[in-house]
């Protein structure tokens, strides 16, 4: 919807039925016109033609699906974008991930442990719930996305899970003077493989 306000044109694909549903839903009440919708696999976005799109944005799809999956999303992707296209792939990062675990206030008990070390640094999946979450690296993202060709643009860590507790008990004018800090932090490519999500902004 928020995305809607500055295109002449938006295609939203979800894999879920229901999250279509309420989508439409929106759009009616909203009265939208300038809205599609479609019920999609990330995979195999057949009823998209050739170079379509002018910005593509990736925002879920890689959480949840193993690195030979995650390759066919790059071909779709670079497939219904226009050359010159921008595009935008979110992503997890396992030792973000891993980290928050350990450093957490709140899993730090947990964490680390002979599993999770196995399940999330070796097989790149949850360890509560595998074969569901599936995670990567800033390095294997860029790697895969020059290899399709894409120009990296930008690589950002959105979040760092592992400092929340910290953050958590900052005043209101401690947290504004984190912001700034935050700023840098998301800014820097060097930080982004510490943070729990990550997006990575490319050019066709």
């Amino acid at each position: 919807m928020y995305f809607s306000d500055f295109c002449n044109h938006y295609t939203g694909i979800d894999l879920s039925p229901d999250n279509i549903s309420i989508f439409n839903k929106n759009i009616a009440d909203k009265r939208k016109t300038n809205i599609r919708t479609l019920i999609g696999n990330a995979t195999n976005l057949s009823e998209i033609p050739n170079d379509k799109f002018d910005v593509v944005l990736c925002l879920g799809p890689m959480y949840h699906l193993p690195h030979d999956e995650r390759l066919r999303v790059f071909d779709e992707c670079y497939r219904i974008a226009r050359t010159g296209a921008i595009l935008a792939f979110a992503y997890v990062n396992r030792l973000g991930v891993y980290a928050a675990g350990c450093f957490n206030d709140k899993w730090r008990e947990i964490y680390p442990n002979t599993e999770a070390g196995k399940r999330i640094l070796e097989d790149s999946t949850s360890d509560n719930r595998p074969g569901l979450f599936f995670m990567t690296s800033p390095e294997e993202m860029e790697h895969d996305a020059k290899e399709k060709n894409l120009e990296v643009i930008k690589n950002c860590g959105l979040d760092f899970l592992f400092a929340q507790c910290a953050i958590d008990m900052m005043s209101d004018e401690k947290f504004a003077l984190y912001m700034e800090l935050a700023d840098r932090i998301v800014d820097s490519p060097s930080c982004t493989g510490l943070s729990n999500h990550a997006l990575m902004i490319c050019k066709k």
